[in-house]
């Protein structure tokens, strides 16, 4: 086994684990599932069968990770946030063939307790405050926050809030990294730093 999983954890046949690994107590990955490399899923985490995630994520206690839910790689998901694949679910009707996908794309953040409505697009970098309630797509480097949440600002991709307006013609720099960030519209484009 090239990967850590406690006693207590149950990983149905088929899953695909990869190498390094942590499997903390209590988790239960499905068979279908698809895990990258050095990925740790906390205590008491959901994997879902159609569910892909990405190499160095990190899955906090009591996340489910549903159904049609793609994480790219490096993606944090804090503690007890929350994901959902069926926009309108009822117990009396099955819904299973209306699933919606979700997508999170490299290096986001979803804070803890954070509901994240199934059928969108979180970006690259992209910072999600806690106990946010996240219903439309979200722009990479975006900031979002409340409920429902809303762009507060842009975050870089160390992880810190940028000096940039919400939107218009700005550029700034991050002082961990020396990255320069451009605002173009309402985007935001990372220009990395030369080695």
């Amino acid at each position: 086994m090239s990967y850590q999983a406690h006693p207590s954890a149950i990983v149905d046949e088929g899953a695909e684990i990869g190498e390094g690994c942590r499997i903390w107590h209590f988790v239960h990955v499905c068979g279908g599932a698809r895990i990258g490399k050095s990925v740790s899923l906390g205590q008491n985490v959901f994997v879902g069968n159609r569910v892909v995630i990405g190499d160095r994520c990190k899955i906090q206690n009591n996340v489910s990770v549903y159904d049609n839910v793609t994480l790219e790689e490096g993606v944090f998901c804090g503690p007890s946030m929350v994901f959902t694949n069926v926009y309108n679910p009822r117990s009396l009707i099955e819904r299973k063939s209306e699933y919606r996908d979700t997508l999170v794309k490299s290096g986001a953040t979803l804070g803890a307790n954070c509901t994240i409505v199934c059928g969108v697009t979180i970006g690259s970098f992209a910072f999600v405050g806690a106990g946010a309630v996240v219903q439309r797509d979200v722009a990479d480097f975006a900031l979002m926050v409340g409920v429902p949440a809303r762009q507060i600002g842009w975050m870089s991709a160390y992880g810190e809030r940028l000096s940039l307006p919400l939107s218009g013609e700005a550029e700034t720099a991050c002082p961990h990294t020396g990255d320069r960030y451009v605002l173009s519209g309402n985007c935001v484009t990372r220009v990395e730093a030369c080695e």
